[in-house]
């Protein structure tokens, strides 16, 4: 799968993706206390989207937050409804995107199945953290629900979602595993890093 095919698809959805959006509040709350999102940390937003997130991540005052997406309709739909916040949108590839700085916690919030090679995701952003720092790969339904969301129109530009201890195990050893969720209403996996030789 190409990343244009990728980017023409989110571009393509993008004006009408907050009005399809279902967002589950209490569920949110619990991915990102689990996700470690507390007062003081700096954050890496995966595929941000529209930003979807941003709103509870400045709710819980985080210390700063960057957020990466690869559609350019998307980034501008989220500097316009987040134009007087001190958030910093990048559209760009995340799995070629060089930052100067590393990050107290990274999400990649229902965004997973885009991206075709995930061993070389999760090996970027393990290099994108702090010693410590914890990622998050979630979502806001269950796994069966995401898989079936996606034979639809996104079914050219996603794969299935992994078992949630398969992708455990593919964090490890760079991560210890905190939280490995899957239920009817979300699948949530965080590991905190590693320091690996």
């Amino acid at each position: 799968m190409s990343k244009q095919a990728i980017i023409d698809f989110f571009d393509h959805f993008a004006p009408q993706w907050d009005a399809d959006l279902e967002k589950n509040d209490a569920v949110i709350a619990q991915i990102l206390d689990n996700a470690g999102i507390v007062a003081g940390v700096s954050v890496l937003d995966v595929a941000c989207g529209t930003g979807v997130l941003v709103g509870d991540y400045l709710q819980r005052n985080v210390s700063s937050l960057t957020c990466v997406d690869i559609s350019p309709r998307m980034i501008a739909i989220a500097k316009q409804k987040f134009s007087n916040t001190a958030v910093e949108f990048i559209c760009a590839d995340i799995e070629t995107l060089p930052f100067t700085k590393q990050f107290d916690r990274i999400v990649v919030y229902n965004a997973f199945p885009h991206f075709f090679e995930p061993d070389k995701l999760i090996e970027k952003l393990w290099g994108d953290l702090k010693p410590g720092g914890m990622l998050t790969i979630a979502h806001g339904m269950s796994r069966a629900s995401i898989d079936k969301h996606h034979e639809g129109p996104a079914k050219d530009v996603s794969i299935g979602l992994m078992h949630e201890d398969e992708l455990a195990q593919k964090l490890m050893p760079r991560f210890e595993i905190l939280v490995k969720i899957s239920n009817a209403t979300m699948y949530q996996v965080v590991g905190k890093k590693r320091i690996v030789d």
